[in-house]
């Protein structure tokens, strides 16, 4: 199967391998004539990203590039970027990188000359008509793992440093208008990063699969991206340069984030706010809450999961579907539970609190409480 294709959902996503060398192309027809490159540390060291600056250098377009970019990146990041943006008098942005490179690069686009702050359009119901649309820059985004699918999205995750909450930033207008999807980007990743942002666009499509809410396109679509990460995630992990496994995991990935606008759930509340306070790595953690988040659902979800996993070609049902997590997990060297990670017992209630906070807990197939929600955090030490 050659893995080439112009998409539209509704993002237009130019994917295949080689079509980096599109960039600077698809900058000029968004109208950017001066765009600034926002990657992640250590990215911006690495052949690929000057590969692409090469291309905007070539088509006159410059080299400018940000890589202040934490994992979970803050607010001191964003302000960074902004300066950056300012200085250098751009008009666009290109995201390249992953997650955390996406949503940063997203979030300076948003904010280049707005009224209100960024927490004032967290994504609670129509606080994004606070801003100024007409000043939101446009984006290209490029995607370097597989996994969050930010580049098919309409918000990025941003950590506010003062609380270490993970804040979900959302308008309309911070859907890329192009994303190039090339899994030769994404060949050199650290093994750890391809399991734990392969993990990641995993758990998108289950939770979005196992949400009570309707949305029978999601479902669909969450159904085909739990399969292709089964059937990809090891072969990407276990031989890098696989270009099949690698384009079907950028599929999977951009499939779960246009699936969980169905909805998130346990997992992804668990992991924001360890991710938030402790600065784990987002996608390992929703691989280490996963298979306890599971059993939480269990009543809800097992019929359902049933069926999945014959879709998959899983034996067993529910427990079957389950034990193929645990392999993924021990296959992927995933750690075995939070305090591996380093969560320390004694933040158990304030994390507990933060997850009921997070808006993915209303999308978990189980009414989440402060009892049961502190409950499931002690079976995940």
């Amino acid at each position: 199967m050659k893995l080439w294709g112009n998409w539209s959902y509704p993002t237009a996503v130019k994917f295949g391998a080689g079509r980096i060398a599109e960039l600077a192309d698809h900058c000029k027809a968004a109208g950017i004539a001066r765009p600034l490159l926002v990657t992640d540390r250590a990215l911006s060291t690495l052949p690929i990203t000057a590969s692409a600056l090469d291309l905007l250098d070539a088509a006159g377009l410059g080299r400018a590039m940000f890589s202040e970019v934490d994992p979970n990146p803050h607010e001191g990041n964003m302000e960074a970027g902004l300066a950056a943006y300012r200085a250098g008098g751009h008009d666009g942005v290109v995201c390249f990188g992953g997650g955390s490179a996406l949503d940063l690069g997203k979030m300076i686009a948003l904010m280049v000359d707005q009224p209100v702050s960024v927490w004032d359009l967290e994504d609670i119901g129509d606080w994004w008509t606070r801003a100024n649309p007409d000043t939101i820059a446009p984006i290209v985004a490029v995607p370097t793992t597989a996994g969050t699918g930010s580049e098919v999205g309409r918000a990025g995750v941003l950590t506010n440093s003062a609380t270490h909450k993970k804040k979900i930033i959302f308008h309309p207008k911070l859907l890329p208008t192009v994303t190039i999807c090339d899994p030769e980007l994404s060949v050199g990743m650290p093994r750890f990063i391809t399991a734990g942002t392969g993990m990641d666009a995993f758990a998108h499509c289950l939770e979005a699969y196992c949400s009570p809410f309707f949305h029978p396109m999601s479902q669909g679509i969450a159904l085909e991206g739990l399969r292709l990460v089964n059937e990809n995630l090891l072969r990407a992990y276990n031989e890098p340069g696989d270009l099949e496994a690698r384009g079907n995991m950028l599929a999977a990935a951009a499939m779960g984030a246009v699936a969980f606008q169905k909805g998130l759930g346990a997992i992804h509340s668990l992991s924001h706010p360890v991710g938030a306070v402790y600065g784990t790595h987002h996608g390992t953690t929703n691989a280490v809450v996963m298979p306890m988040v599971l059993d939480f659902n269990r009543d809800a979800i097992e019929g359902r999961l049933g069926r999945a996993a014959d879709y998959l070609g899983i034996a067993g049902g529910f427990d079957g579907f389950r034990a193929r997590v645990m392999e993924l997990r021990a296959e992927l060297s995933i750690p075995e539970n939070l305090t591996a990670m380093g969560v320390e017992p004694d933040r158990l209630d304030e994390l507990t609190e933060m997850a009921l906070e997070d808006p993915s807990c209303g999308g978990n197939p189980v009414e989440m409480t402060r009892q049961n929600t502190r409950a499931l955090f002690e079976t995940c030490m």
